[in-house]
């Protein structure tokens, strides 16, 4: 008897898993909340920074730098926002002497797609919690000769 129920328990448990990680959850910034916090990896060659703030005033922020060779190669300021019963992930480049990629009023925009409680999916980038202190951000770069090249960042929580 006891070895059924342990064959059981070994197939109803990833079942149980799969179903959390798969449910999707509503439009809100509070069921994104564990993206907050100071998070550090390698990417692009170098080392990235990402310093996402608590959900406050319907909205996320956060800074972005890449650092190659001791020197800042770009930064870039995000904003994740409440909008219409949905959320938006927006963003701004600059160079390293603060000067804007984007026009004044231009923005890179990335709709949200889903949500479950380790995934924030939004149109070309997503979000992946792998712990309390690791995620993997992927974001989908477009190249000159207009394929796609997705990159991953790995980062640990302070």
């Amino acid at each position: 008897m006891k070895t059924l129920l342990f064959i059981f328990t070994l197939i109803c448990l990833p079942a149980s898993l799969f179903a959390q990680s798969s449910q999707k959850l509503e439009p809100k910034l509070e069921n994104i909340s564990w993206i907050a916090g100071n998070w550090k990896g390698t990417a692009f060659g170098g080392i990235v920074e990402e310093n996402w703030s608590e959900p406050s005033g319907d909205s996320m922020m956060a800074c972005f730098k890449l650092i190659n060779n001791n020197k800042v190669s770009f930064y870039e300021i995000e904003i994740i926002r409440e909008v219409n019963n949905t959320l938006v992930l927006q963003l701004k480049h600059f160079g390293n002497d603060l000067k804007g990629w984007e026009s004044k009023d231009e923005t890179v925009d990335f709709p949200l797609k889903e949500i479950t409680p380790t995934k924030v999916v939004f149109e070309g980038m997503s979000f992946e919690k792998l712990g309390n202190k690791e995620m993997n951000v992927y974001v989908d770069i477009k190249q000159k000769d207009g394929t796609i090249e997705i990159v991953k960042f790995n980062y640990k929580k302070d």
